[in-house]
């Protein structure tokens, strides 16, 4: 299991990376990834390149670039989460990846939006570039804060005999 803390470095990861898919920063983000992945061997790394061609086919051929980039993400989010756990020394190398992705994207795909929304009793934790942005509804703390009892404090909704 990853920590918060790379499993936000995968999602900010899997953004950059196809993010880059189709524009003048492909070709450097394409053969970096490949490198990554090639700690996991050469036959892991010849299936990421044939992988990270035919995503790069699917962008490139999509009435919607952005819309066919924002289904792949979760692909690549997926795939450096398991790189990160079977290689955590990999960290340094995946956020210089994402970094350099960063500075090569043209300045109109530097930007990305991210709309989540936390609601009933539960957290979101979101991440965009790196950083995480911690979320918690106003109801899951009032539910917390009211569930949790002092031990030996009386139930106000018992009946007490006296």
């Amino acid at each position: 299991m990853l920590t918060e803390a790379l499993a936000a470095l995968a999602a900010s990861g899997g953004t950059a990376l196809v993010g880059a898919m189709a524009t003048d920063a492909w070709q450097t983000a394409r053969d970096r990834t490949a490198r990554l992945f090639g700690r996991q061997g050469a036959q892991r790394q010849t299936a990421i390149e044939a992988q990270l061609d035919g995503n790069v086919i699917l962008v490139e051929r999509a009435d919607d670039p952005d819309l066919a980039r924002q289904a792949l993400v979760p692909l690549w989010q997926m795939e450096l989460n398991r790189l990160l756990e079977e290689h955590p020394g990999s960290e340094a190398e995946l956020q210089e990846l994402i970094a350099h992705v960063r500075d090569d994207l043209p300045a109109p795909q530097q930007r990305w939006v991210q709309n989540n929304i936390a609601r009933d009793n539960s957290r979101q934790f979101a991440v965009q570039g790196g950083d995480i942005i911690y979320h918690e509804s106003p109801s899951s703390a009032f539910g917390r804060q009211h569930s949790e009892q002092q031990p030996g404090a009386a139930d106000d909704s018992s009946d007490s005999q006296q």
